[in-house]
């Protein structure tokens, strides 16, 4: 029989032990209690009081006005957070050359900068079309004292790519080890998509090539931009085949890997196929996305199968995936095409009936569709609702609305239109302008003499 190693305790002892147990409980209790909580990050930081009242101003003199109002402020010095937020601003106003004079001051004062002010405004260089200016701030940064990782270099090679640059960026990419860079698989990624973009898949192989020799493993990226030039091209056989080599090499496919070759099969007339496989990837444990349905709307509403897509939303509801405004976009894109703009309209109001707010591209389709049936007075309608909602219409747009408005006798109208028109700094082409003239001096053909006049050099 083997003896318990448990002996029974005496009543001096079990007493000790509870007392001791006791004050260990009563001391946490009043540690706890009386410890002072540990300040969170948020509550350490105080707030800068030029960046919480630049965030309330949009009109970028506003905020120039603002920035200098705070350096007349005795013992007020702006530093980098002051700075970055200003030129973010002016950044996304495309006011670039008040963004440069606040570099010049940067460099000035010797403000220590952050590698990420100078990303973003790669970024937006390259929306704006302006590739050179990118390519000279990536040059400067080193001499604002700011070290250039390989993130500066992904986002400069992006910009010359997405600005036809190709040339540029291949010789970049050729010096990246002269100016002191190893790529990475985003760099290589990169110079892929630009030799694809051209057309050149041998290209293409050469820069996976030289990945796999540098032992730089392929990301899904990689591989899906691959599958994308063959899908684009209908060639579905050579995407799947790419597509299967990525599960080969261990890399499993994405639902953007799925809407490719789900794309690929639309283009083939093979809308069935597309559909099924969206059903076979979640079977794979890839659950659909946004973007999958997004490639069946977009082929039913290109076919005029317009029921059917509608169907499609319900079928996203019972499944729980949440429609975004690009899904709605697509809808009304094709109904306008198809001049059924009314039925467009009502696809705007289920939008915001279930919570989704249009965006500039929702409201110029429609804008454009009704002016296009010649529903002036309906566009005119929409167009106040997107004034109001912050977003604007194309020159082309206004400029339409008014010629409509004014032939339909409706001058108050059209006047308004140009007010909005002069209000963002837009000025009307020369018919709105002759349309209005010709309406206001009769139509005797001195309303044509006196535009004429306005216009020409001379006048």
């Amino acid at each position: 029989m083997i003896a318990s190693s448990k002996l029974p305790l005496s009543k001096p002892v079990v007493m000790s032990v509870l007392r001791k147990s006791h004050f260990h409980l009563t001391f946490l209790r009043h540690y706890h209690k009386q410890r002072p909580h540990k300040p969170t990050k948020a509550l350490l930081r105080k707030p800068i009081p030029f960046v919480a009242d630049l965030k309330h101003i949009q009109n970028p003199d506003e905020a120039l006005t603002l920035f200098r109002d705070y350096c007349k402020t005795g013992g007020f010095k702006h530093d980098y957070p002051s700075y970055s937020s200003l030129i973010y601003k002016l950044a996304r106003k495309r006011n670039f050359n008040a963004v440069e004079i606040l570099l010049q001051d940067l460099h000035h004062y010797n403000v220590r900068c952050k590698e990420a002010l100078f990303i973003g405004l790669i970024h937006h260089y390259g929306k704006c079309g302006l590739p050179d200016k990118a390519s000279e701030l990536f040059r400067r940064m080193p001499s604002f004292d700011c070290y250039r990782s390989l993130q500066s270099l992904n986002a400069i090679l992006n910009v010359l790519l997405d600005n036809g640059r190709f040339d540029d960026a291949e010789d970049m990419f050729k010096c990246c080890s002269k100016m002191g860079f190893r790529p990475n698989v985003v760099s290589f990624n990169i110079m892929m998509k630009g030799w694809l973009q051209r057309g050149e898949w041998d290209e293409a192989r050469k820069v996976f090539d030289e990945m796999l020799e540098r032992e730089i493993e392929p990301t899904v990226v990689t591989y899906n931009c691959q599958i994308g030039f063959w899908s684009k091209k209908g060639k579905f056989s050579e995407a799947k085949s790419l597509f299967d080599e990525m599960i080969r090499k261990g890399q499993q496919p994405n639902a953007i890997s799925y809407a490719l070759l789900m794309e690929g099969l639309c283009s083939q007339d093979k809308f069935k196929e597309a559909k099924k496989m969206m059903f076979d990837m979640e079977y794979q444990g890839c659950k659909p996305r946004l973007v999958n349905y997004g490639i069946l709307m977009n082929d039913l509403a290109k076919r005029g199968d317009f029921d059917e897509a509608k169907s499609l939303l319900l079928e996203m509801k019972k499944r729980r995936i949440k429609p975004n405004v690009v899904m709605y976009n697509i809808l009304i894109n094709y109904l306008c095409k198809e001049h059924r703009v009314g039925e467009a309209y009502k696809i705007l109001v289920e939008m915001q009936v279930h919570g989704f707010d249009p965006n500039a591209a929702t409201y110029r389709m429609i804008v454009d569709g009704f002016c296009t049936n010649g529903e002036f007075d309906e566009g005119l309608k929409v167009l106040n609702a997107m004034l109001i909602s912050r977003h604007c219409a194309r020159l082309e747009t206004f400029c339409c609305l008014i010629i409509g408005l004014v032939n339909n006798g409706k001058m108050d109208d059209a006047y308004f239109v140009m007010e909005e028109m002069v209000r963002r700094r837009m000025s009307p082409n020369l018919e709105s302008w002759e349309a209005l003239v010709t309406s206001t001096c009769g139509g005797d053909g001195s309303g044509r003499s006196l535009v004429a006049e306005l216009v020409s050099p001379s006048g």
